[in-house]
């Protein structure tokens, strides 16, 4: 019998690796999302959202990490790949994961008014396309969403304060 507090192997673990990615994000004024691709439970791919940093609508975590994986596959098929991330993903990166083939998308917090995987849409499962990905949502949802809640706290208060520009939090952390 294995221990339960060390299941590496874990959804919880590697949801945990892409909040790391999301930290990242917001330390770099970048709305903080995070990605991680698995493979053979190992991770194969990294992101975060880099559309600010980029100056690329389509640099979310997801899409990134979409294309590390497909390089360290050697395919655009990812069929026996999961992708964790932090929030639901938008409609685009919906689009992109059925069209990679995506075996499961885990995510953390739902996106209600444009998520793709349920939340609006659910281009995830829709029965007229090639690929349906399993889903499984809620992940330690309760820390995706603190992170982007403190993100946008502090978004609004800079805006507040008449800070031009954001700043990233220097050390890659959110506070607590």
């Amino acid at each position: 019998m294995s221990d339960p507090l060390l299941d590496l192997l874990s959804d919880d673990h590697f949801m945990r690796e892409a909040i790391r990615q999301a930290r990242k994000a917001a330390s770099q004024d970048e709305v903080p999302i995070g990605a991680v691709i698995v493979h053979e439970q190992k991770i194969i791919a990294r992101a975060w959202n880099q559309v600010e940093t980029l100056k690329d609508a389509t640099a979310h975590a997801e899409m990134l990490a979409l294309t590390q994986a497909e390089s360290a596959m050697g395919d655009w098929r990812l069929n026996e790949c999961d992708l964790y991330v932090t929030k639901e993903p938008c409609p685009m990166c919906a689009g992109a994961i059925v069209l990679c083939r995506v075996r499961r998308v885990i995510f953390g917090c739902p996106d209600s008014k444009g998520g793709g995987a349920g939340g609006f849409w659910n281009l995830l499962q829709a029965p007229n396309l090639n690929h349906r990905c399993e889903i499984t949502p809620g992940v330690l949802a309760e820390e995706t969403v603190a992170i982007l809640k403190q993100f946008f706290a502090e978004a609004r208060a800079r805006r507040a304060s008449g800070e031009l520009h954001t700043k990233g939090l220097s050390d890659g952390t959110i506070a607590g």
